[in-house]
């Protein structure tokens, strides 16, 4: 394999001398750190479930499972660093975005893309081993490892070539069944040994507004995108008709959240959730009005957005506390 995914010769992406301080900083770049919150809470919603429907909680089983889950977000967001390099380096060029167009630290050859790509590799199958001892030592269940397969490989295989699901319009889709329902599901099973049906409604909201982000996220690489290529929901639906998609899957998040009470979750979550809709309602009404068109404004409603999925999330989290 190629070390560089354009295709070019490991001579042209070679890292120029950079001291180790800047590569462990471009590394962590590459890692976002911070986007990790987007997995982790709802994993953390779905022990506070177990602990508070059950009275279960077990420390080991929750932290090796958290852990599970960061690798196998470092796992996704590294391999489309190594995988989507001509187009973030497009994107980066011509509309720059801290929420689109990856790190930027590979086309600034800080780090060779190799590193990206091992990265990728090593987390996946630590991950793997990780899902071995919850199963098999720790005794979680017999669909542990299922579960941790269901998240692992679409995340593997996102941006990873052949799959590549980015590439085939069905990819936000499935972020948004790994970042809702399978972490609240998975983080209750490996405590409890099995899955209420109070977890599905409750990850409809948490999935639709994540599906959001990624979907929002395309916006800023919509002309980058189209260069290469690059077949996302975005680029087969179009801007008008994305913007479109995006406030049906906001409108349905509202509903769903709203009518959560009325399958179990304690009432309280209404007035934490409010000012998480009225922000929703806010960015839906300017979406629509194809503020996205200006590039500040769009990063604007980009960090914004991840705001209202943090807080849908959250919202649950406090009720239950």
């Amino acid at each position: 394999m190629a070390i560089c995914p354009m295709g070019k010769n490991s001579d042209s992406v070679k890292p120029p001398d950079v001291n180790l301080p800047a590569k462990v900083s471009g590394w962590l770049s590459m890692s976002r750190p911070a986007f990790h919150i987007v997995g982790l809470l709802p994993f953390f919603l779905g022990t506070l479930l177990a602990w508070k429907l059950e009275g279960v909680f077990h420390p080991t089983v929750f932290l090796l499972g958290s852990l599970a889950v960061i690798l196998i977000m470092l796992s996704t967001y590294q391999s489309g660093e190594y995988f989507d390099y001509e187009e973030d380096a497009l994107s980066r060029k011509h509309h720059p975005s801290r929420f689109a167009g990856g790190s930027g630290i590979l086309q600034k050859r800080i780090l060779s893309p190799l590193v990206a790509l091992i990265t990728s590799v090593v987390s996946m199958l630590l991950a793997v081993l990780i899902g071995v001892v919850l199963q098999f030592v720790l005794n979680t269940g017999p669909w542990t490892l299922l579960l941790g397969c269901a998240g692992a490989l679409p995340g593997f295989f996102y941006s990873r070539r052949p799959v590549r699901l980015v590439n085939r319009g069905i990819g936000e889709l499935f972020i948004g069944f790994c970042y809702g329902w399978l972490p609240i599901a998975s983080a209750f099973y490996i405590q409890s040994g099995y899955i209420p049906a109070i977890i599905a409604w409750m990850s409809l909201p948490v999935g639709l507004t994540i599906f959001n982000v990624i979907l929002l996220n395309e916006f800023p690489d919509y002309p980058a995108d189209l260069a290469v290529g690059k077949r996302n929901l975005l680029v087969r639906f179009g801007k008008k008709r994305g913007a479109e998609l995006y406030s049906l899957a906001a409108f349905f998040a509202w509903i769903s959240h709203l009518l959560s009470p009325w399958f179990g979750v304690p009432s309280l979550v209404i007035p934490y959730y409010l000012p998480v809709m009225i922000l929703s309602v806010i960015l839906v009404a300017m979406v629509l009005q194809k503020k996205y068109e200006n590039r500040i404004t769009l990063e604007i409603l980009c960090g914004l957005n991840i705001v209202v999925n943090i807080g849908t999330t959250l919202s649950y989290l406090l009720a239950y506390l």
